[in-house]
């Protein structure tokens, strides 16, 4: 009687007609960072830098690409030029292209760094080796499902701990990071960061903003393909920084035009932030209603006056609760840089029309509904009349009246 193994499995090599195949599946390439598809109809977006801003554009969560935001703001204060620091600082720990128009190489190293990047003094666990932690089993079973990986093609099963999750979280690239103003960014040396001067004082005859255009072709041009730019200019036709003859509508319209024109020509690489001092050009006027026409997203600001800042005034009551901070001005969105068909009140959170405050404290921009609160010296005053009515209604009375 002859014996015949009947338990190993035949195996059948791989022919050339299916060697292509298997080497012409697409490996899903992984996305650029700092970029994630929108919820919403998928285009790429990028983070401010602050994300209480980012969930009130439009629903995206986020700034989609190749739009520009126009940031407005009345009075004094330097609110904006926060937004804008959040914005520049978000795009160099992303390694994004960051293009800077008017301001000095002074404006970088006041960006703020972030939030928690001090060495913890706790001291680490000791390592745990693995073959003193392995369970003591019995040796016919200590090689348990490893007997076919002396065959060709066998699978021997992984029984050892899987990763564990700082391991997951950490090969996840972070869209959106924590800053503190009380801190300074170390600007990493890979980083890109091209400045655009401007001169104050140049000739009526020079054109403004030519060179700035130019420049900004020019820098978008002999980058890579795969590179994302974010360009940044802070106060526009402020007098510290531009000619005057930058406001006259031939030259600023114009190069508003320019840059729309360069933000449609690359919509997946480049996006543009921009304020403007409405307390030199009035949001009434005709200059700034074209700018905000040109601009895919406007915001405005309007800081609390300092008479507003007394215990009782509307800062430090209105639109907060216990334990919250207070805020210290209005924000509106007169404008949101991408919709989509339902429209700019179709999506939640949206915040176009609505009444919203912020506050600027040491680690945070935070966008939060604004409300008035509730009156309650009248209120106090009120239930102290109806009090004082009602003893003197009971004390003209005498006992045997009051009939209970």
């Amino acid at each position: 009687m002859a014996f015949r193994k009947r338990n190993v499995g035949i195996q059948r090599a791989p022919t050339d007609q299916e060697s292509p195949a298997i080497d012409g599946k697409a490996t899903a390439s992984e996305p650029a960072p700092g970029i994630r598809p929108s919820p919403l109809t998928g285009q790429p977006t990028i983070s401010t830098g602050i994300s209480s801003l980012d969930g009130y554009l439009g629903g995206h969560a986020g700034l989609a690409t190749g739009t520009s935001i126009l940031i407005e703001e009345a009075g004094t204060t330097d609110f904006s030029g926060a937004l804008l620091k959040f914005f520049a600082a978000e795009g160099i720990i992303q390694g994004h292209h960051v293009q800077i128009v008017g301001v000095g190489e002074h404006w970088v190293r006041e960006l703020p760094g972030l939030a928690g990047t001090a060495s913890s003094s706790r001291p680490e666990k000791p390592s745990v080796n693995k073959d003193d932690d392995k369970m003591k089993i019995a040796w016919r079973y200590e090689r348990l499902g490893q007997h076919d990986a002396s065959r060709p093609g066998g699978v021997t099963p992984n029984r050892g701990p899987g990763p564990s999750a700082s391991a997951q979280e950490g090969s996840v690239s972070i869209f959106c990071h924590t800053f503190d103003l009380a801190k300074r960014l170390s600007v990493p040396p890979t980083s890109v960061i091209k400045h655009i001067s401007m001169t104050p004082l140049s000739p009526s005859t020079k054109l403004p903003f030519d060179e700035v255009t130019s420049s900004i072709i020019g820098n978008i041009a002999a980058s890579p393909a795969s590179s994302k730019h974010r360009i940044i200019i802070p106060s526009i036709l402020s007098p510290a920084f531009y000619p005057p003859h930058a406001g006259s509508p031939e030259h600023f319209l114009q190069f508003l035009h320019s840059l729309r024109a360069i933000l449609r020509q690359y919509p997946d690489r480049v996006s543009a932030m921009i304020t403007m001092p409405t307390e030199l050009y009035r949001r009434g006027s005709d200059l700034v209603r074209w700018a905000e026409h040109l601009c895919d997203g406007v915001i405005e600001l309007q800081p609390f006056p300092h008479i507003m800042d007394a215990s009782a005034s509307l800062a430090e009551s209105g639109g907060a609760r216990s334990g919250e901070e207070q805020p210290q001005g209005m924000l509106k969105f007169h404008k949101l840089p991408a919709l989509t068909e339902r429209g700019a009140n179709g999506v939640s959170g949206t915040g176009v029309g609505d009444d919203l405050s912020f506050t600027l404290s040491r680690r945070k921009f935070l966008i939060r509904p604004f409300s008035l609160p509730p009156m309650e010296q009248e209120e106090s005053q009120a239930t102290q009349g109806d009090s004082a009515t009602s003893q003197s209604a009971l004390g003209g009375a005498k006992k045997a009246d009051i009939d209970f």
